[in-house]
């Protein structure tokens, strides 16, 4: 295993270029496959591809927020101990990779973007304490527990389809989780790959002469530096504990009415709240938060500037028809026994090109429901084997990586070489859970 590692993590390093090219190779090939396989002109692409351009601007607001305030959270001297404390306990690389894919599984399982970063922070602190781990393996650990969000209890088709109204209600009906999340199907993909993908990310770490340790210029942290406090209003309030803990008061008061009166219902919009609350309440003055905050905000610029690009590629896939083509092509191969596994396959396939698991399942569902529809398929099934596939590809999809990579510090084709064998483990056991149950 150690050997294929090798081999895939050179040939990543070597030819996987910088995410902003490959969503840029994404786009041309988009709109290549667009004018060859749909009856859309060159003009039509391109029409597509400006319409839906911004068609993702607050959702690219929403991921600027929950990576720059898990940054700013991160970075607060009370949670740096907390992190410290326990990454402190760790004392071998095997355990490092174990614990941090545990923990990036367990906290992607309740919120995606709560284990997206976290599962980066946290593995970023233990490079700071344990030697001879492998930086990229380590982040590629706590990348790849991001594998089962949409089998838990944020994934946004579950959900859906259980919201009353949803788009395609008069087909399918409002779907409870017991249907879809707490199936026997889903709780053994989700139990299965929680129980082995930590020893298999064990099992990659490479040769001793082969690891490659964090650079240590990625774990400097610039201390801010504060002019002299002055005897005026303006340097008062900017150093003042009293507003640090009326807002803290208002944000608290909100998330305790919020989890009162709807449960724990942890949608991206709470998961922010929480951290931008939580980042202006533990670093005490709005001085030092908004200091943190600038650091933050410069690991943003990869999601600001690449996130477009894949609403235009979504714009041409929806528009032109092309997202069909490809559901319609696996349905024409798939029979009553196959149709939930190349189901998965088709939205692993259409992920790469729609990697919002919301847009995908509007892409997708029309054609895949009438197929579940005239096959006599159980469209609760078909539904998570569409939210599976949109999944699984994220691990060679570098879309949902930035965050962690700009945290980590790192580039795409530093984890990519692991996780395509993540991809692969997971794609194994995924397949067994819709084929045979």
């Amino acid at each position: 295993m150690k050997f294929l590692t090798k081999i895939s993590n050179t040939i990543m390093e070597r030819y996987l270029p910088d995410p902003y090219i490959f969503v840029a190779i994404l786009t041309v090939l988009v709109l290549f496959l667009g004018i060859v396989l749909t009856p859309s002109s060159p003009l039509d692409m391109v029409v597509y591809w400006g319409d839906g351009f911004w068609g993702l601007l607050s959702f690219t607001m929403q991921m600027v927020i929950v990576l720059a305030a898990g940054h700013v959270l991160a970075n607060s001297p009370i949670f740096k101990k907390v992190l410290s404390s326990i990454a402190s306990k760790i004392k071998t690389p095997s355990m490092a990779i174990i614990i941090v894919t545990f923990i990036s599984l367990i906290a992607c399982w309740i919120n995606w973007g709560f284990g997206l970063v976290i599962g980066a922070l946290f593995a970023k602190e233990i490079a700071r304490h344990v030697k001879r781990v492998d930086y990229r393996l380590l982040i590629a650990s706590a990348y790849s527990g991001f594998i089962v969000w949409h089998g838990g209890l944020a994934g946004s088709i579950p959900l859906s389809v259980a919201t009353e109204g949803h788009p395609f209600a008069e087909l399918m009906g409002v779907v409870p989780t017991s249907e879809t999340i707490f199936t026997p199907y889903n709780l053994f993909i989700v139990i299965v790959i929680g129980l082995t993908l930590p020893f298999f990310n064990r099992w990659m770490m490479p040769k001793e002469e082969d690891v490659v340790e964090v650079d240590p210029n990625l774990l400097i942290e610039e201390e801010p530096n504060f002019p002299p406090a002055e005897n005026t209003f303006a340097s008062r309030s900017e150093r003042s504990y009293v507003l640090t803990a009326l807002i803290g008061l208002i944000g608290v008061s909100y998330l305790v009415y919020h989890f009162v009166t709807k449960g724990f219902s942890l949608d991206l919009n709470i998961v922010n709240s929480i951290f931008v609350i939580l980042g202006i309440i533990l670093h005490g003055t709005p001085q030092r938060f908004l200091a943190a905050a600038g650091n933050a905000i410069k690991t943003t610029t990869g999601i600001v500037f690449q996130f477009p690009f894949y609403a235009g590629i979504m714009g041409m896939m929806t528009a032109s028809g092309l997202a069909g083509v490809f559901s319609i092509w696996f349905i024409s191969i798939s029979n009553e026994f196959t149709f939930y596994l190349f189901t998965f396959y088709s939205a692993g396939l259409v992920n790469f090109f729609v990697p919002s698991g919301g847009g995908q399942w509007a892409v997708q569902a029309p054609i895949m429901l009438e197929a579940a529809q005239q096959m006599g398929a159980d469209y609760a099934k078909t539904a998570m084997a569409i939210a599976w596939g949109d999944a699984w590809t994220n691990m060679i999809q570098p879309f949902w990586a930035l965050p962690a990579l700009a945290i980590a510090g790192l580039k795409a084709k530093d984890i990519m070489g692991f996780c395509l064998f993540v991809l692969i483990f997971t794609g194994v056991i995924i397949s067994i859970g819709f084929l045979f149950f």
